[in-house]
């Protein structure tokens, strides 16, 4: 496997990219919207950081649990701390810049950008990762990644925090999955 940067530096590049990417399209006041747990605290960093540099965000900081909207309760069962998302009670015509940590499947993504449309229509979806690894089940990807990887069978990576943030890579056993 290739070398796993820290989340520090995947921040710095996270940072810098949307900060670039905002001023190409010419987005004004976008709405950070981050996704409970990890993508939340990539969320918090990013939005402090580029907030002390320059005035980007006037709203604060928004946040989604997409737990009622998740598609594998079969699989995964409920989330027993399942809390209420933090979003302006309209995104209509907003550019929303969602927050992750690992994109994966895509199915998190998915169930966020649906508990989003209950709120209205936002003018734009900017897609912002820490990480996106190998093994994606939905036709999606982000507009902004710290690192790819390209995992085996049976590894897994997770954000721990928030304080300190830190990346885990662990081999998965059959019973664990």
């Amino acid at each position: 496997m290739q070398k796993l940067a820290t989340p520090e530096e995947l921040l710095a590049q996270l940072a810098e990219k949307l900060r670039t990417l905002l001023t190409e399209k010419a987005i004004d006041n976008p709405l950070m919207v981050g996704i409970h747990t990890g993508g939340s605290w990539i969320a918090t960093r990013l939005y402090q950081q580029l907030n002390s540099e320059q005035q980007i965000f006037k709203d604060p900081l928004a946040s989604l649990d997409i737990s009622f909207y998740r598609d594998d309760f079969s699989r995964i069962g409920m989330n027993p701390k399942v809390k209420p998302s933090d979003i302006p009670s309209d995104v209509e015509d907003r550019h929303i810049i969602l927050v992750d940590d690992v994109l994966h499947t895509g199915r998190t993504i998915r169930a966020a950008m649906n508990e989003l449309f209950d709120y209205g229509r936002p003018a734009s979806i900017t897609l912002v990762c820490l990480l996106e690894r190998s093994g994606r089940e939905l036709p999606l990807q982000a507009d902004i990644v710290g690192q790819s990887l390209a995992l085996k069978e049976g590894e897994h990576i997770k954000l721990t925090g928030p304080e300190p943030l830190a990346l885990e890579l662990k081999q998965i056993k059959d019973s664990e999955t």
